[in-house]
């Protein structure tokens, strides 16, 4: 969201990569290939930390990918000890606004959530901004957790950009650091505040293109 519009309630801005170059209120999924390069299946949970603009939106679309158990919004890329709101606002901490998915790879895979985050979560070819919503804060940046993740990001970033995926470069950094949950009143922001302007605006055409666009992937809620 933008800053000065919704002080009073905090949040961050978020974009949407559509046909049309990330314009807002569009309602199809940049149709990018698969990757081709996936992490191993292994038993149990796994964990992918995504940022890419306000983590409402990114939040909102990927707790809908069936195999997902959970979508935190919150922090990553700087301090512990800077990971709130207010000074994460300053854009002087070094973190990212960003989701932590923890996933059942049995179930939905980690190239899969990558093509869901490129395709429809946020605009990748944005610097530092998404949207009406600019900063380093809002920035395109994947935090992988294992190695292998490492690998399958960077194989598909180099991927999409063979294939000219998009109109212009990607810039989705790799980057390491921890991840810090955000405030109470972030979590499942979309769902609690249906109504809201910058939800309405921004967050439920993404939503709505997420479900046209992945339709076998879509849970039903």
């Amino acid at each position: 969201m933008i800053k000065s519009l919704l002080a009073a309630t905090a949040a961050a801005g978020v974009a949407f990569a559509a046909l049309s170059g990330g314009v807002a209120n569009a309602e199809r999924a940049v149709p990018i290939p698969v990757a081709a390069q996936d992490v191993p299946k292994t038993p149990g949970l796994q964990t992918a930390v995504l940022a890419g603009g306000c983590f409402w939106g990114m939040e909102a679309v990927f707790e809908r990918v069936k195999g997902v158990r959970n979508v935190t919004s919150g922090y990553a890329g700087g301090a512990a000890t800077s990971a709130t709101y207010d000074q994460v606002s300053t854009e002087t901490t070094r973190h990212a606004e960003a989701v932590k998915i923890v996933f059942d790879p049995a179930q939905v895979s980690y190239a899969t959530l990558l093509r869901v985050y490129f395709s429809i979560a946020h605009d990748p070819t944005q610097l530092n901004r998404q949207g009406p919503d600019s900063g380093p804060s809002y920035r395109s940046a994947i935090f992988p957790q294992t190695p292998q993740q490492r690998a399958v990001a960077a194989a598909y970033i180099a991927q999409l950009g063979k294939a000219r995926a998009f109109p212009a470069p990607i810039v989705t950094r790799l980057e390491n650091g921890g991840f810090y949950p955000a405030e109470a009143y972030h979590q499942n922001f979309y769902d609690r505040n249906p109504r809201h302007p910058y939800i309405v605006q921004w967050d439920k055409p993404k939503v709505a293109a997420f479900k046209a666009g992945f339709p076998a992937l879509a849970k039903a809620i």
